[in-house]
């Protein structure tokens, strides 16, 4: 009877595709217009980049699956500042990462209101949404939860009809006009779009979530993790290619929202308001499920001892009020503090440093193969999985290194402060 509960290949298919193909991609295609439709090479390998990974994670969920995650691993792995580190710099991640998607709901927003494309009404819109997805997860986290499983079948729909439909009303002219907007070498331009469109990927490490409820999960497990980051791939490739084919490079940069832009091309302005809808009732829903994730990451941290204990703080229905006021109250700085010309640009900015900082613990999860299979075991397949992890290791690093400069040291800055930080606390 249990095993009939479990899912197969497929399903895990599915599942692993979902969650990735999400409202991360919604504003992508206009901060990407500024590095123009060569992207789609990027695309490519970021994909492939994206599958390394996914299997290393999908193997340590298998080998660890008590650890906890990525910062779980690196904790085992490597002890306890490093556990403090990754679960700190995860943390921050998504809490940039949540900003991000607050701009890409802004911008679907102004749709509708076109005065909050203006950066500072904008600005204001996006700590709204963030402060009132912050009290509904306050009241009623179940209710989040439960709009973000509508949300999450809603959201797809834009990213298909542009992906799919496009491609009828794909003009070569505009897509190859839009080829190289910087005009630098290709092996310059490629490597640093890397880093922005990877955003996409992020969160791959869900996947490796599915293995207590999968049927077979050493062989299924990782069959669904290459097949659902090839289906996001192939989604995210078709999707942002389409785009660059339909909407100068120009013109897309300065979009607030380019699926609705897009499909009131070959559909009309109603159907482009639809999609506005759709894909902001995506990103809204979206934005509740993390602000949640967010402050359960901080209370993780404190139950495990590595973050102050008023994260870990619940009131009496069990919800981590201190953590999920903090996540608001630091947003609302951040905010205001990357408010940009554009929606777009302050998206990138946001997208960038959330990047580098979950790649870094990706860093650390490939690191920590070595720590779980053995050098004496002379296994094929745990030398093939440490050839795998080296190759994902190096793919993570390769990108922090094509990232902005500024952002990189803003990044390193932070993970360079949980030194100090955790000598104090480890002595509180």
């Amino acid at each position: 009877m249990i095993r009939n509960r479990k899912i197969g290949p497929f399903l895990a298919t599915m599942l692993v595709a979902s969650n990735m193909v999400g409202s991360g991609i919604f504003l992508l295609p206009a901060t990407l217009a500024s590095v123009g439709s060569i992207t789609v090479i990027g695309w490519v390998i970021g994909s492939v980049g994206a599958l390394f990974l996914a299997l290393v994670l999908a193997r340590l969920s298998q080998l660890a699956p008590h650890a906890g995650g990525p910062f779980g691993y690196a904790e085992e792995a490597m002890g306890r500042y490093m556990g403090f580190q990754a679960n700190s710099i995860y943390w921050l991640s998504c809490l940039a990462g949540n900003i991000a998607i607050a701009v890409a709901a802004t911008g679907y927003l102004a749709s509708f209101f076109p005065g909050l494309a203006a950066p500072i009404y904008g600005a204001f819109a996006t700590v709204g949404l963030i402060w009132l997805l912050t009290f509904v997860n306050i009241v009623g986290p179940r209710f989040v939860c439960q709009v973000e499983t509508a949300a999450m079948f809603v959201g797809v729909i834009p990213i298909l009809i542009v992906a799919v439909g496009g491609w009828w009303f794909f003009d070569s002219e505009i897509f190859l006009a839009s080829w190289n907007v910087q005009g630098e070498p290709a092996y310059k331009v490629i490597p640093g779009s890397l880093v922005l469109l990877f955003w996409a990927f992020t969160g791959l490490e869900s996947a490796s979530v599915a293995s207590g409820v999968v049927e077979n999960p050493q062989r299924n497990v990782p069959i669904a993790t290459v097949c659902g980051v090839l289906i996001a791939g192939v989604i995210y490739t078709a999707a942002c290619s389409v785009i660059m084919g339909l909407i100068p490079a120009a013109q897309l940069a300065k979009s607030t929202a380019p699926f609705a832009d897009a499909v009131s091309i070959f559909l009309g302005p109603i159907a482009g308001a639809l999609v506005a809808l759709t894909a902001l009732f995506k990103a809204t829903g979206t934005l509740g499920g993390w602000i949640l994730l967010t402050a359960q990451t901080g209370k993780v941290g404190a139950d495990r001892g590595l973050f102050p204990a008023f994260f870990g703080r619940i009131d009496r229905n069990g919800i981590p009020l201190t953590s999920l006021l903090l996540v608001a109250a630091l947003s609302t700085v951040i905010v205001f503090a990357t408010t940009s010309p554009t929606l777009g640009e302050q998206f990138g900015k946001l997208i960038e440093v959330s990047v580098i900082l979950c790649l870094l613990v990706y860093v650390y999860a490939c690191v920590a193969v070595w720590h779980y299979v053995r050098p004496e075991s002379v296994a094929t397949n745990s030398t093939l999985l440490r050839v795998i992890a080296m190759v994902a290791m190096l793919f993570c690093l390769g990108v922090i290194a094509q990232s902005d400069g500024q952002l990189l040291a803003i990044s390193a800055t932070a993970v360079f402060l949980t030194c100090p930080l955790y000598a104090v606390l480890s002595r509180s």
